[in-house]
């Protein structure tokens, strides 16, 4: 995988639980903080009290490979109870910024009435940021970089829905 190729990672988990009470755990950005391994903790930006359209929160994040950050998140949909997406955005141009990397939840019931179907994924998005200035540095391993933090994110995204899943059905 290269970054030309529109890099990106979704999961899927069937959660026995009402699309309501999914939602609102992942509504919830203290939620993927509890189970994410590199979200450490969030807290809401510029006055917001909770998720909205333009609503802007902070990730404190921390990776045994990649050390410690921070991230800014721009909420960009929030549609009760079927998706809520986020991007990560450059601190400095919170507002207005390009997407560095792009976060979705979409929940569908399952036709059953058993349960909701949880996605989670991400893509890396049109911003430049530190995934890229790394490829830069050594293009030569492009591929090695890119596939190892996709790696990396699945893992954390498989974890979060695991999560969520064992909070919903409790």
């Amino acid at each position: 995988m290269r970054l030309a190729d529109d890099p990106r990672v979704e999961c899927e988990i069937e959660v026995a639980a009402a699309p309501e009470r999914v939602w609102q755990l992942v509504s919830d950005i203290s939620t993927s903080a509890r189970y994410s391994p590199e979200l450490q903790e969030v807290e809401w930006l510029d006055g917001a009290e909770g998720p909205a359209v333009g609503a802007c929160f902070l990730g404190r994040n921390s990776s045994g490979s990649l050390g410690e950050w921070r991230s800014v998140s721009r909420i960009a949909e929030f549609v009760e109870p079927l998706s809520f997406r986020w991007e990560v955005v450059p601190e400095d141009d919170r507002s207005n910024g390009e997407a560095l990397t792009i976060w979705t939840y979409t929940l569908t019931p399952v036709a059953d009435g058993s349960g909701t179907r949880l996605r989670h994924g991400m893509r890396i998005g049109p911003a430049r940021g530190l995934l890229q200035e790394f490829v830069a540095s050594a293009p030569e391993r492009e591929e090695r970089i890119v596939g190892g933090r996709l790696a990396q994110l699945r893992a954390g995204i498989e974890a979060t829905l695991a999560g969520v899943k064992a909070e919903a059905e409790a």
